[in-house]
């Protein structure tokens, strides 16, 4: 199997130098990643298109090495070609109809011809010989220069004669690392494993930093995107895997901060955090999935405010997208089931949270906030190898049951947020109900009682299932949902 690659037109008007190093980039990354396929793969840069051989494979084998091509940042189409030697324009006609016969029956098509060398004939002189020979021969087959059904691609170079038996469409961009690394805000959703991967296909080598506001469940959830993404995408190279541990951080936020305000100072303390990461993994660009006027804490005023935080560069590539766009691009890249399955935190909900943040007005509220918390996470914060997550976020992780109905001596815990609680109050009879904010659970709930069981209740059964989990891992089996 022979496949030519054909270069990105925005690498082709690159100087000489920022080419070759491209080209280079693109070849080294095409030789590595069709090796974990097959071995014996040999790529060739001929400077103006790169070409792939592949001797002994499988027609399986064959078919994933078209779909790591396909996938590859910096190609945006490559061709199936049948090479061979030539004699004359008749000679070039025969072997083409030998490929093509069977598929012009009852087709529309025209022939394309590109040149190179020294012959006694030009392009034009092929394309209307070639054309001629198949159109009176398939007697089913019907010339039409606008519009084909199939268009018959040849290209000719000297003496060797490449019929495109077939061409696949890649994903564009530039090859990896040709731009600087950047340090992606992973939650999971549809936003960032989109954001992250346009970043990807233009070359950024991209790393993950997920802040973690639910517990383990969430935090396997989103490993497992983050390895896809990289396996997909980026296999070529290392890239790694930050979780800071942000509880303390939203417990801090939901007792010190003014509640209309509580988001934007969420995400200034995300924007700091992500900075001091970025800052000692010598990362120069931060990159969310938040789009225009999405939510609350992403109208312009308040992503304004939100940007101060930090001198460095923030990358908001999805910043004009539609939330359908975005759904529509994680179903083509292949993350639309991990994000349609990921638990959305729940926590930091304001009842009227602001739509203009006021810089004067956050920084007078974040005075309140114990800086010391944020320090320690960042401090604290996990950095591995995304290769190693694999095993670990593969892992399967027990199901806490949900129960509708509770027995005698059953304890219902709410585990709202105050102001949740406070404005729709859970009232059950013939149960004791009690009141534990999310963010204080892990570290109340071994003062309870452990000879009972406890049900957790939240009012989309989200945090409740994450909290259960939680306590799971760390031994507490007296523990499940209540859904009623």
């Amino acid at each position: 199997m022979k496949l030519i690659v054909k270069l990105h037109p925005e690498i082709s008007i690159k100087s000489k130098p920022v080419r070759k190093r491209f080209t280079q980039l693109l070849e080294s990354n095409i030789r590595i990643s069709l090796r974990h396929t097959l071995e014996t793969v040999y790529v060739q840069n001929q400077w103006d298109k790169i070409i792939v051989t592949v001797n002994d494979a499988t027609p399986e084998q064959e078919l994933l090495i078209i779909d790591q091509l396909q996938r590859t940042p910096g190609i945006v189409q490559f061709n199936l070609v049948e090479k061979s030697e030539f004699t004359d324009m008749d000679d070039i006609y025969q072997q083409v109809f030998a490929v093509y016969k069977d598929q012009l029956d009852n087709k529309t098509f025209c022939v394309r011809v590109k040149r190179n060398g020294n012959h006694e004939f030009n392009s034009t002189d092929v394309a209307q010989y070639v054309g001629g020979g198949l159109n009176q021969n398939i007697a089913t087959a019907k010339v039409k220069l606008k519009n084909p059904e199939i268009t018959v691609r040849i290209e000719i170079k000297n003496n060797e004669l490449y019929i495109i038996k077939r061409n696949y469409r890649g994903i564009g961009g530039f090859p990896l690392p040709t731009q600087e690394d950047v340090l992606s805000l992973m939650s999971g959703g549809f936003d960032s494993g989109v954001a992250s991967y346009m970043m990807i296909r233009k070359g950024a080598r991209t790393h993950y930093c997920f802040f973690n506001l639910g517990g383990a469940a969430h935090e396997i959830g989103v490993k497992q995107v983050s390895y896809y993404l990289w396996k997909r995408y980026s296999i070529t190279h290392k890239v790694k895997f930050v979780t800071v541990d942000f509880e303390p951080v939203v417990a801090e936020i939901l007792e010190n901060v003014e509640n209309s305000q509580m988001g934007v100072v969420l995400k200034r303390m995300m924007m700091r955090a992500a900075a001091s990461v970025a800052d000692k993994l010598k990362i120069q660009a931060l990159v969310t999935g938040e789009s225009l006027g999405q939510v609350s804490s992403q109208t312009l005023a308040n992503l304004n405010v939100i940007d101060r935080v930090t001198p460095l560069l923030i990358l908001r590539p999805l910043i004009q997208h539609d939330k359908q766009e975005i759904i529509d691009i994680s179903r083509v890249i292949g993350t639309e089931d991990f994000a349609k399955t990921m638990p959305e935190y729940c926590g930091v909900i304001s009842k009227k949270p602001t739509v203009k943040a006021k810089l004067a007005k956050i920084e007078a509220e974040e005075a309140n906030f114990d800086f010391d918390v944020l320090n320690r996470v960042v401090a604290e914060a996990t950095v591995m190898d995304i290769r190693k997550i694999e095993s670990e976020a593969l892992a399967e992780v027990s199901e806490v049951e949900s129960v509708s109905m509770f027995d005698a001596g059953d304890i219902v815990l709410d585990i709202r947020s105050p102001e949740e609680e406070d404005g729709n109050p859970l009232n059950l009879d013939g149960v004791e109900v009690a009141h534990i904010p999310f963010y204080k659970l892990s570290t109340t709930f071994g003062d309870l009682d452990q000879s009972k069981n406890y049900l957790l209740y939240c009012d989309r059964g989200v945090m409740s299932k994450l909290q259960a989990l939680l306590l799971h891992e760390t031994g507490h089996k007296n523990v499940k949902v209540y859904r009623p």
